[in-house]
């Protein structure tokens, strides 16, 4: 399947699930911008992380301001291609992948630690 059509499925996937968030926390999901990229860069290789990661949040945690050591503003970042295999192609598995790894990555971002985030089953 072309890239930009992933991309379609992943924006639409992200949009209905901002729309189903508790009201507490949907308007700061909607203020975090979420990019898709095929995969991860090599400057985040060079942090340590996988080359099959599915996403990840950069940036300050939602309320905690911004951080000398960290210029980089939030974000949540979708690894498209890494996605996809992941789901071994298949289109619903991709939309249910991209749905847990985007709540994922918003746990991050709302300053949720990784036991908070597996407690609410998004490990």
């Amino acid at each position: 399947m072309k890239f930009s059509r992933l991309v379609r499925i992943a924006a639409e996937t992200v949009a209905a699930e901002q729309r189903r968030l508790p009201k507490e926390i949907r308007e700061p999901a909607r203020a975090v911008p979420v990019h898709c990229e095929a995969e991860p860069s090599p400057d985040v290789l060079a942090d340590g992380f996988e080359p099959d990661i599915l996403g990840l949040f950069a940036g300050d945690p939602h309320g905690s301001g911004p951080a000398e050591a960290n210029p980089i503003p939030p974000q949540i970042l979708l690894y498209i291609r890494n996605l996809w295999d992941y789901a071994e192609e298949d289109v619903e598995a991709f939309r249910d992948e991209v749905r847990l790894t985007y709540l994922h990555e918003l746990g991050h971002y709302l300053g949720w630690s990784e036991d908070e985030i597996a407690a609410r089953g998004l490990d």
